[in-house]
């Protein structure tokens, strides 16, 4: 797959810095964090606005968040970084 970028198996650092996918996850809010494992659990906007007691328009604005925080491109990219901060959990 050309132009992807693989995050799933990022190497340890040893220095201070966190990887990317951790470093994303550091800047994330509550609520994101909230979202982002919904969508990790392959929910629908319309499902995580629910279980979050908020409006699907809310839902909507933290993942235009999230992609931006964990520069990525849409909400599968976000599923697999979610994915592959499970991995550094």
């Amino acid at each position: 797959m050309e132009g992807m970028q693989s995050i799933a198996h990022q190497p340890a650092n040893p220095g201070l810095a966190l990887p990317p996918v951790q470093a994303g996850i550091a800047q994330l809010t509550p609520t994101q964090m909230k979202v982002l494992r919904g969508v990790h659990s392959g929910l629908l906007n319309k499902q995580i606005a629910y279980d979050l007691g908020i409006a699907e328009a809310t839902v909507k604005a933290h993942m235009t968040a999230l992609m931006r925080k964990l520069n990525v491109r849409n909400r599968t990219q976000v599923a697999i970084a979610a994915q592959a901060f499970s991995l550094y959990a």
